[in-house]
């Protein structure tokens, strides 16, 4: 048995196998296979093997005629070491005698030609590249084909892996998934964001579990704990189906506060609300004791898609949306693409730092067919019930105003093909920068609400990367400076009377809530998973008592003094249920 602590960023406990993910841009650890496997593995190489020769065959002839013969010598090159014996038949060896995977096999090999030829003279040296470059080919090819092996899952199953895109853990959708774990990762990427609106346990920053891992190893998942338990022996998985026993007992109990109203010990209502990827989701946000949508992350349309979603596409989404949440609110952020969050045809070039670069609303106003299309399709579903729209990461107020045009333009055009729609759909920003909480006061005079994402004002107010595990302990939203941006936003609003919500992920974590209560929050947008813990806080204080702790927490120089000022806060209203995973966190099992 190994256990491997890592960050807790979904909860719940998961117990299956392992299906390790493997990815071309990472080094592949070295795993085994069962002798009854290894013939599988060479025939899995010599497939590899043969699909990259004629992959090289293609591009020569089409390098021949495109480009002459000279350029065609490159793939000439590279097809000739294919067929070198020397180069392939170590990888088979290896395979053979040691019971390696061929990705590992074909990695080492070419890692060991490619030190020899580095040490040669300078014409042989320029050749690494393509060494390199076929290394790459082959295990595209091999990857490839073991990655979609993932649509074949017949039983419940743990994905492991290096590192997943936002993308890639949507494509768990409707497969046995049953939880994941990977070796980097943060408590607020947009990876573990879709893991918990999946509602599957995840565990990321684990560090090295792709070297441990083989597949079909039996896994634990402690979502609430950040542990990875591997190859568990028996007093762990007893101690564990006895945990699955508590929990479903204090789920039955969430179950009966979610039908009770969100309404403090003195009489003051809280709207709460639900993030969501997809319109079937709704569902669990009424379950859960929702009032409707508070964050619609529309860009999930595009990243679990192989092509741009069309107009008609993204309408019956929105619409569906509507529809579902029975005349509740429905807000719809546009799309936020960029940063961790490429689509796959997403025009977008490389950057060496994308979340200070092309995305959000500065993609969508750089693409303008693309800002415009999706415009139409919400205006279109807006016909159909109460919506709102919500542009994100809005840094300036000409930001703001370009985007309003170009909503103005849309609604000119349908007005003139006679087209239905809400003339009076309000108009909102995320408040995700410095930048737009410092000019809140400047904004609400051109707004219809402001709605603060927490997840990248924190990452932007602290500069700390919310997705690399090294700098996690530096992100937090218990950082003074935090607290005051986000009280404010808040006082801007009240002074412009314009309602301020919080759809980030300190929203849905009950440690936070009556702090934000206490600094004048009346609408809360978080997981659906999370809206019944919320709401049994909400039921359990008044607000001049978290207006008192707002005082106390704002005072504070420290955002260790704050967060630990606000869990013993927490467990005096009620110790039983809440500071459970920050208190577990540093557990062993």
């Amino acid at each position: 048995m190994e256990v491997l602590k890592g960050i807790p960023v979904s909860p719940g406990i998961a117990v299956g196998h392992v299906f390790v993910l493997d990815d071309v841009r990472t080094r592949i650890p070295r795993r085994t296979v069962p002798a009854t496997a290894v013939e599988r593995e060479v025939a899995r190489f010599n497939e590899s093997l043969e699909a990259a020769r004629e992959e090289l065959v293609q591009l020569t002839r089409q390098a021949e005629s495109q480009l002459g013969e000279d350029a065609a010598k490159i793939f000439g090159f590279h097809l000739g070491m294919l067929s070198d014996k020397s180069l392939i038949e170590p990888i088979r060896k290896r395979i053979e005698q040691e019971h390696t995977t061929a990705e590992f096999a074909v990695q080492e090999q070419f890692v060991l030609v490619a030190g020899v030829f580095g040490k040669m003279a300078e014409s042989f040296r320029t050749k690494v590249d393509d060494i390199w470059d076929v290394e790459r080919r082959l295990l595209k090819q091999l990857i490839g084909e073991h990655t979609s092996g993932l649509a074949r899952l017949s039983r419940p199953s743990v994905v492991i892996s290096s590192d997943l895109t936002p993308s890639q853990t949507a494509s768990f959708q409707g497969r046995p998934v049953i939880g994941f774990a990977t070796d980097i990762g943060g408590q607020t990427s947009h990876t573990a964001i879709f893991a918990r609106a999946l509602g599957i346990p995840a565990v990321v920053g684990l560090s090295r579990i792709t070297e441990v891992a083989e597949d079909g190893d039996e896994v634990i998942i402690d979502g609430d704990r950040g542990v990875a338990i591997l190859r568990p022996d028996e007093p762990t998985k007893e101690a564990y189906r006895a945990h699955l026993q508590r929990a479903e007992i204090e789920t039955a109990a969430l179950r009966e506060i979610a039908l009770l109203p969100a309404v403090t010990k003195d009489g003051v209502e809280i709207e709460l609300l639900g993030n969501i990827e997809f319109a079937a989701e709704v569902e669990n946000i009424l379950a859960g004791g929702g009032v409707g949508v508070g964050l619609y992350r529309t860009e999930f349309l595009w990243l679990t898609s192989d092509h741009e979603p069309t107009e008609e596409e993204q309408f019956i989404a929105y619409r569906t949306c509507v529809e579902m949440a029975r005349g509740g609110p429905v807000t719809l952020r546009t799309f936020d693409l960029g940063a961790d969050k490429q689509a796959s045809g997403q025009d977008v070039s490389h950057e060496a730092n994308p979340f200070l670069g092309c995305r959000s609303i500065r993609y969508c106003l750089q693409n303008l067919t693309l800002f415009k299309r999706q415009l139409r399709a919400i205006l279109r579903a807006s016909a159909f019930g109460p919506l709102k729209i919500m542009f994100p990461l809005v840094t300036t107020l000409l930001e703001l105003r370009q985007a309003k045009l170009h909503y103005r333009d849309v609604m000119e055009d349908l007005q003139d093909e006679g087209i239905a729609f809400d003339p009076k759909i309000p108009v909102g920003i995320m408040v995700e920068v410095p930048a737009a909480a410092l000019m809140a006061g400047s904004f609400v005079r051109e707004v219809d609400f402001l709605s603060i994402g927490t997840n990248d004002l924190i990452q932007y107010t602290l500069a700390v990367d919310r997705t690399n595990e090294r700098v996690q302990g530096l992100y937090t939203a218990g950082h003074p400076a935090v607290l005051k941006l986000i009280k404010d936003v808040v006082r801007a609003g009240r002074r412009g009377n314009v309602p301020v919500s919080c759809c980030g992920e300190v929203a849905g974590d009950p440690e936070f809530t009556m702090l934000l209560l206490g600094l004048g929050l009346r609408s809360l947008s978080a997981t659906p998973g999370s809206l019944s813990a919320l709401k049994r806080v909400i039921r359990n204080v008044d607000i001049g008592t978290c207006e008192r702790l707002a005082r106390t927490a704002c005072s504070f120089d420290s955002e260790r003094q704050v967060t630990a000022y606000l869990r013993d806060q927490a467990r005096k209203i009620l110790p039983d249920s809440l500071g459970g995973r920050s208190a577990q966190q540093g557990q062993d099992v």
